[in-house]
């Protein structure tokens, strides 16, 4: 007769666990990372996908709060991501925090046809009516019929080179409230550096901070977002400067939150003018200190 063992000696079985859910934040739609092919077709998650998602989830959590902060004010938000490519960021905001709030729109400004015609596709296939997608270049943005006067929160991720600066420009002539900056590929500033090294040789001793090429592009890159940071200072925004993830992950990491305190820096201005005059950038006046 064959034995049975005992209840209490049997193995329990291992509870399932869904591998999502250590990645996924509460409440984001599966089916919306599928189509953005950040999911596989059959819910998989692959390693530069979960990198991405990263990404995308960690900078969530810098502009929560600021979505909150809108929102305690106001019953309506706006908010213009910039170079917005596919639109990770713009679609996992709407998913995550904005789709129950009949008062936020969020505008996606790209300059590609196709990503901006699938955006919009993507959009109407999920029930995203709250969400418009425009082709213009930052720039254009600034002066178009289709976007309202004034918007709460502008994005620019990765807006490469001066895409950046006219998402600052944007920010400002729209009075945004709060802006999220993570610049790429600053090469302007080096580029003028570049051009009058050797002048700079005979006027500061500080020419020897980018006397050779790979200091040139990484010091003006720094020197791109300290300008940056001034500027916004001068508008009368207080700055926090952090990095996005770690280096790991990307070199592009650099994340400049601004919120406007309608207290300009006293001596922002001043200091930015100074700056451009040592080191031989004054042809960059206009950007750094013209008013939009």
């Amino acid at each position: 007769m064959k034995r049975v063992a005992p209840l209490a000696s049997r193995a329990p079985k291992a509870a399932y666990t869904d591998p999502l859910a250590e990645v996924l934040r509460p409440g984001q739609s599966v089916e919306l990372l599928k189509e953005l092919h950040i999911l596989t077709r059959d819910g998989k998650l692959n390693q530069d996908s979960r990198r991405k998602l990263k990404q995308v989830y960690h900078l969530c959590n810098f502009i929560e709060p600021l979505l909150e902060d809108v929102l305690g004010r106001q019953d309506t938000l706006t908010l213009a991501d910039h170079g917005a490519g596919k639109s990770y960021l713009g679609f996992i905001l709407y998913d995550l925090f904005l789709k129950a709030r009949p008062g936020a729109h969020i505008y996606g400004i790209e300059t590609r046809d196709d990503l901006v015609e699938k955006s919009r596709e993507l959009a109407a296939r999920l029930g995203f009516e709250r969400m418009s997608f425009l082709n213009a270049t930052v720039a254009e943005s600034i002066t178009t019929e289709s976007l309202p006067p004034r918007i709460d929160i502008v994005t620019a991720l990765h807006a490469c080179n001066t895409a950046t600066d006219d998402a600052i420009q944007f920010a400002l002539a729209k009075q945004a409230r709060h802006i999220v900056l993570v610049p790429c590929c600053q090469a302007e500033v080096a580029a003028v550096l570049r051009k009058h090294k050797n002048e700079s040789f005979g006027k500061t001793p500080l020419s020897e901070i980018w006397r050779h090429p790979i200091h040139t592009r990484e010091f003006g890159s720094q020197l791109t977002n300290v300008l940056r940071c001034l500027q916004l200072e001068s508008h009368g925004y207080t700055v926090t400067v952090t990095e996005l993830v770690g280096w790991e992950h990307s070199l592009k990491n650099e994340l400049i939150i601004a919120t406007r305190a309608n207290a300009p820096r006293r001596n922002a201005r001043e200091r930015l003018q100074q700056i451009l005059i040592e080191l031989n950038l004054q042809e960059l006046e206009a950007r750094f200190l013209g008013t939009p």
